[in-house]
């Protein structure tokens, strides 16, 4: 079984290929992804490697743990699992709460209109 590790603190020149390289002394690296920001595409210092066993993933996190990589003290850690995210929505904007219009425009501040907020 394999087991995901996260790795933080990355340097943000690394990839996903250098990422694979720094963990392939540990043992066999299924996967490595470095996280991307979706607005930007930057990446965001921080990744994930996956190694085929749990012993390779706990001696990936023995081996690396906060040794240098490009300058930086990396933070190699067991993943946790997603916790699901909780549904709903906010509220409903509050813009339009009914009632009846304020003169002048209605708004709160912004000095737009002749109401007395």
């Amino acid at each position: 079984m394999s087991k995901k590790l996260y790795v933080g603190n990355l340097p943000f020149s690394i990839g996903d290929g250098e990422l694979s390289q720094v963990f392939a002394p540990a043992g066999n690296v299924v996967s490595a992804r470095v996280v991307l920001d979706p607005a930007t595409g930057r990446k965001r210092g921080f990744g994930f490697v996956e190694m085929s066993s749990e012993d390779e993933a706990q001696a990936a996190v023995n081996m690396f743990n906060g040794t240098d990589v490009q300058g930086r003290s990396i933070v190699v850690d067991i993943a946790r699992e997603r916790e699901p995210r909780q549904g709903g929505g906010g509220g409903g904007g509050g813009f339009n709460r009914g009632g009846p219009r304020r003169p002048g425009g209605g708004g709160h501040g912004g000095g737009h209109g002749g109401g007395r907020y």
